[in-house]
């Protein structure tokens, strides 16, 4: 079960890395992996927060540095930030039902 999982070091959470097709798998093993996708896509909201949470951060230091250079990395790191919120918002919406196979990744 945890083979169709990878941890994403860059979302914070694990995500779907399915190595066949969902439908080849027994009803079984998609009724599992969906039950664990559920639990995972419910800590989505607080890996955002974290990441907002740093953000916010970030945006201080922005408003406090006097040097060009290290704003412009400031501001690199919040757009990356943000960038890995719009991923995890798109994970969020992502559903899955036992019987369509066209919204889940295939790895």
């Amino acid at each position: 079960m945890d083979s169709q999982f990878e941890y994403s070091e860059r979302h914070g959470i694990a995500i779907p890395c399915l190595d066949s097709d969902w439908n080849e798998l027994s009803l079984v093993h998609r009724t599992a992996i969906l039950a664990k996708w559920e639990m995972i896509r419910g800590s989505i909201p607080d890996q955002i927060m974290r990441f907002e949470a740093k953000i916010r951060i970030r945006q201080q230091q922005l408003f406090e540095e006097d040097d060009f250079a290290e704003s412009c990395r400031i501001n690199g790191d919040i757009a990356d930030l943000a960038s890995r919120i719009n991923d995890l918002n798109i994970w969020f919406r992502t559903q899955q039902d036992l019987e369509d196979n066209s919204k889940m990744h295939v790895g």
